[in-house]
Order: structure tokens, then sequence, then C-alpha cells
């Protein structure tokens, strides 16, 4: 009972003259608007378009340098319908070959003119459209003989972990690339860093997939790196037990110092810190200076430390000593 009540309702409304006047409304509404948008296509309006461009027809012994595809951007007058024809059908890319664009063996680089591009881009549109402009005085692709060379890679930007906690080491899934560029840009790059990365606030080892940066012309293989940050928690040590060791000491002489081993106290990474011994540091008295001061001490200074610590000190800057005279061999 309850579905035909409902089929009775509806059936009621399409036959009523509430339906009748609705339906009528929505065909001048229709009509209206399709009016509307005959006028407002037929006036002519100024619109920006782009196109791709690209080389074609490279020679194998090429290696294009920078990107193959480029986009080029200009400025239309016509009428609503013909410019919405060209959203619709497209403008087909411009294609470029190479060998009508190359200069000789020697050059690096192809240049199109603005007049070339111009002319390349008025033979895709309307007899009845005007090409205001071309938004680029020319266009430069980039090219060599497949001279190229490795270089580093090293991140750039801003990564900084939680307080407390920093970054013990970096790897890298390529730790070098292979570069392509002219000789003048090949000779002068020597490391290829990442775009600027930007972490903060982090304590697990973070790994971050990111692009490298780009350099006009250049062309670098791959084009992404992934890197890896290592992090550790920063702690307060020392190690005890480091010789003072003497230098600068004329043949037949020994140095003695009392005491004989001093301690080291840094900051590091508790991780790093359990693996460093006593031979990871060098501290030294030197002879020289003994003899210039005369003193009943003498300064030791903290010569070698482990590149992965920080603030690294010695807890005594000066020791007695003692100048020996070593035994002769018979």
């Amino acid at each position: 009972m309850e579905q035909h009540s409902v089929f009775g309702i509806i059936r009621n409304f399409l036959f009523s003259k509430t339906y009748r006047e609705f339906l009528v409304f929505l065909f001048f509404l229709i009509l209206s608007g399709a009016f509307w948008l005959m006028t407002t296509l037929n006036e002519t309006f100024e619109q920006e378009l782009k196109v791709p461009v690209r080389i074609v027809s490279i020679p194998k012994n090429v290696m294009l340098t920078s990107d193959d595809t480029d986009t080029l951007r200009f400025t239309v007058r016509d009428k609503g319908y013909v410019l919405m024809s060209y959203y619709t059908k497209g403008i087909h890319p411009l294609l470029l070959p190479f060998k009508n664009y190359v200069s000789d063996a020697s050059n690096s680089m192809l240049t199109v003119s603005n007049a070339d591009l111009q002319k390349l881009v008025r033979q895709q549109l309307s007899a009845s459209t005007t090409l205001l402009g071309v938004k680029a005085d020319k266009m430069v692709f980039y090219y060599n003989y497949g001279s190229s060379k490795r270089v580093p890679v090293r991140w750039s930007g801003r990564v900084i972990p939680e307080h407390l906690y920093y970054i013990s080491s970096v790897a890298y899934s390529n730790d070098s690339i292979t570069i392509y560029a002219p000789k003048e840009k090949l000779d002068s790059i020597n490391v290829v860093y990442t775009e600027a990365l930007n972490c903060v606030n982090f304590r697990d080892t973070l790994t971050i997939d990111c692009q490298l940066r780009k350099t006009e012309g250049v062309k670098t293989t791959p084009s992404q790196v992934r890197v890896t940050f290592f992090t550790d928690v920063l702690t307060e040590e020392s190690i005890d037990g480091i010789p003072v060791i003497g230098i600068n000491l004329p043949k037949g002489k020994t140095l003695r110092t009392f005491p004989a081993k001093v301690k080291v106290s840094f900051v590091t990474g508790v991780n790093t810190f359990r693996s460093l011994t006593p031979a990871d540091f060098t501290v030294v008295a030197d002879y020289n200076e003994i003899q210039r001061t005369h003193s009943d001490k003498c300064n030791i200074y903290l010569r070698k430390v482990p590149h992965d610590i920080s603030r690294a000190s010695l807890n005594v800057k000066e020791v007695d000593y003692l100048i020996e005279e070593s035994p002769k061999n018979e």
C-alpha cells in the first residue's frame, strides 16, 4: 500500500500545473544560458596559452644536458569560441629538429630565436587569431658529446633533530653521481647538492627521497637520491688513561710526565662513546716549548680527537715533567 501511495504522489506531481510551470521555467533558463554563452563566445578576448617545445632527431652521439622539453608561453587575441577550441583540441608540441639549430661541433647549446618561436606558433593558430607576443626572447638547450665526470653528493637545507639529539652520520643511496655538461661547466662543478631539505624535531633515523639541485645545462644521473640521517643521544662522557707523548725531542732524550696518563672529557653520542678507546686521542707535550719557558711544569695539548665528538677538554692543562738521557746502545 505504501509503495502504491508513493507512486501516486509522484504521478500526481508530474501531471500537476506546478510541474508544467517548472518545465517552462527550466526551458527558458537553458535558452537564456545558451544565448548568453553564444554572446560571450562571440566577443574578443586576450588569453595566455602554453605549448611544449621539444628537441627531436637527436644524433646518437649527442647527450642533451638540459631537459629535451621546455614550455613556451604566448599571448593571443581572438573570439571566445576560437580560444575555446585551443583548449579543447589542444596545441601540438613544437618539434625542433636538432640539425636545424646546431651551429657547429664546437658549440654546446642550441638557440631558438624569438622570431623562430613566433613562426612555429603561428603555424598552429587560426587565421583569425592575432599572436600578441611570445614570452621568451629565446630558448636555449644545452648538449655535449658524452663528456661526463663523477662528483660527490651532499645534502643541503635545515635538518635539526630534537633537543639532546644530534646527527651522528649521513648515508646516501648514491654517494656520488655522474654529471653531463659542456666542458666549461663540467670543470667548475666539484659537488652536487640536494634541493633544500626542511626537517626538524625528529629523534629516530630519518630517510628522505629528494631531487638533486638543478643547474642550467647540467644533467645528473640519477636525478634523485635517498638520504638517511642517523641520530644519537648526546651525553657528556670522559676517557681516562690517555698517555702524554713528547714531541720535537732531540735524539737521545726522553720526556716523562707526572702523571703519565690523563683524562679527556667531551660530548658525543651514546653509540659513539661505546666504540671509543684511549688510542683515539693524542695528548702531547712540546720539548721546544719546555726549552723556551724553563718552567717547572709543562703544558700539554689535545692534538687529535675523533671527528664525531665535541667540546673535548683535558682534565689538567699542565703536568710535572722530567727529561732523561736515553741509554746508549753499546
